[in-house]
């Protein structure tokens, strides 16, 4: 089956900003998908092509990248076979001819990359993620360990706290339905504890429907979560995530982490400035007292040493996550595992652009001996592409935000299909699958 044509057009995504939807004609039907889009972007990622035009969408229209996608990959794409990936791949790659796909964006190739697999799957007539699976030369099949982000801060949240999510991580679960139950009990319960706490307001909820309470410190955001598994009763299951999105307060003028930096103001704790060793005792402190799974990103996107120091120090007892280190860069991948910089990769399709390069990616983690944790963006649609991918990958861990929200449900819900799918297949044939639990950490 060949590609007939090629459109996209503009939708809006959860944020309410622009972005793609692409969809791929052939002469069995149309096969579409839709891009997802980060606030939080590291500065190694791949180029997202925006129009500038402050009079549209104060600039985030993407009518440039839909003409990319119409007239230059449209035509070069015409007539060659869904089913052979990396060739698509490689031609967009070729046709943009620069080395963060700044001439056509990454949005528009990834966007084109994801329906051509779906095209793919559908002719070969299985699952996506029993196509990707094929593509990665994956015969791990597995579900998930979700992880909720619960708790925002950062550049995700108005309030004073530094780091930019706290997820529930539900490693003892027996199954991926059941750890979606374990987080939508927690879910629940953190919201009555948060209002009777901080009033009814601070259980609004952010882009990725985690709450914004009016926090200051790491430790008030873990002792809530503490507080609400052990109401729940899965003290002994669940475990908790840190993505400190550290390169947010990183303060390049003093070179050091200000833990107050959303504080502009004259109230600015000029004590909340931070070497990269002093954040580092405070990570340490953070391991000693709470139930840590992971820390993601606990500094900066380009401080190769302290990230090798606290992997040094803790790699053998947590997972730490690279996600704006690496941006899915299978360069920088290299060099990380290299240097043993960290132990573990953040997986973003549309940071690297292509399914390809992001099949790659998972690879070089898992020769590593790494963990790898698929990630959703916090401006989200409800294609729930990644949902198959990380079962196709069998990487064993997924974040798409909190058990809250559509956009971030849709991923959610679709694993508890694929759950439901192969439960089926194993019943008939036997073939085996299994929840990764608490057995995330590596694939």
């Amino acid at each position: 089956m060949s590609i007939e044509s090629i459109k996209a057009r503009e939708i809006l995504d959860s944020r309410g900003n622009p972005t793609l939807e692409v969809e791929v004609w052939t002469s069995e039907g149309m096969f579409s998908a839709k891009v997802p889009s980060g606030a939080s972007t590291g500065i190694h990622e791949a180029f997202e092509l925006r129009d500038g035009d402050k009079s549209r969408y104060f600039g985030y229209g993407v009518l440039n990248a839909i003409v990319n996608v119409n007239n230059l990959i449209s035509p070069t794409l015409k007539g060659m076979r869904v089913d052979n990936q990396k060739a698509i791949d490689d031609k967009m790659i070729e046709l943009d001819g620069t080395k963060n796909k700044s001439k056509l964006g990454s949005n528009a190739i990834v966007g084109v990359s994801m329906a051509v697999a779906r095209a793919a799957a559908s002719i070969k007539g299985v699952p996506l993620y029993r196509y990707i699976s094929q593509l990665a030369g994956n015969g791990n099949i597995r579900l998930p360990v979700p992880c909720f982000n619960v708790i925002n801060g950062g550049k995700h949240a108005g309030n004073r706290l530094p780091f930019q999510e706290f997820m529930l991580v539900p490693i003892g679960a027996p199954n991926f339905k059941e750890a979606l139950r374990y987080g939508s009990e927690v879910y629940h319960s953190l919201k009555e504890i948060i209002k009777e706490r901080y009033g009814l307001d601070a259980t609004n909820v952010g882009d990725e429907g985690g709450f914004a309470p009016n926090i200051t410190s790491p430790e008030e955001a873990l002792t809530l979560l503490v507080d609400a598994i052990n109401h729940s009763g899965y003290q002994d299951v669940i475990k908790i995530g840190i993505d400190s999105a550290a390169s947010e307060f990183w303060n390049p003028k003093t070179s050091k982490y200000d833990m107050d930096f959303k504080n502009i103001g004259s109230s600015h704790l000029k004590s909340s400035l931070n070497s990269g060793e002093q954040l580092m005792s405070k990570y340490l402190e953070i391991l000693k007292k709470y139930p840590i799974a992971f820390f993601e990103d606990p500094f900066g996107e380009d401080d190769w040493e302290n990230h090798a120091k606290i992997t040094s120090e803790v790699g053998n007892k947590i997972q730490i996550i690279g996600d704006d280190l690496l941006c899915t860069n299978p360069e920088r991948i290299k060099k990380a595992i290299s240097q043993k910089t960290v132990n573990s990769l953040l997986l973003k399709i549309n940071q690297i652009g292509t399914l390809t390069e992001t099949i790659e990616a998972a690879k070089l983690a898992k020769d590593a001996g790494w963990g790898c944790l698929v990630s959703h963006r916090s401006g989200e649609t409800d294609d729930h592409f990644i949902a198959d991918l990380v079962v196709g990958l069998g990487t064993g861990e997924i974040k798409s935000g909190a058990p809250c929200r559509f956009e971030r449900l849709s991923k959610y819900n679709r694993l508890m299909k694929i759950e439901e799918e192969l439960e089926k297949v194993h019943r008939s044939n036997g073939n085996l699958f299994e929840y990764a639990g608490d057995e995330f950490y590596h694939f």
